[in-house]
């Protein structure tokens, strides 16, 4: 098993624990490009096509919802993968 397919792994099983450097890896693995916040943000913009979520930068995990909503995105093309 790989590095990338632990993270997803563990994204998959407890969206509740996921720090925020970890979500950055597993996003960039598979292609979103990150862009940083501005004047004051913490919140992080990454893309890929039309794709489009903003995650705030949070210590020590980032919230579940938005762990959810990046599993709704990465998902299908994960499982195409595996």
């Amino acid at each position: 098993m790989t590095k990338r397919e632990k993270r997803v792994k563990k994204l998959f099983q407890n969206p509740k624990t996921v720090p925020f450097k970890e979500l950055d890896w597993v996003l960039k693995d598979f292609g979103f490009k990150m862009r940083q916040p501005g004047s004051g943000s913490s919140h992080y913009v990454y893309t890929k096509g039309k794709s489009q979520i903003s995650v705030p930068f949070r210590r020590p995990f980032v919230k579940e919802v938005y762990v959810k909503r990046i599993i709704e995105l990465i998902g299908e093309e994960y499982e195409k993968k595996s």
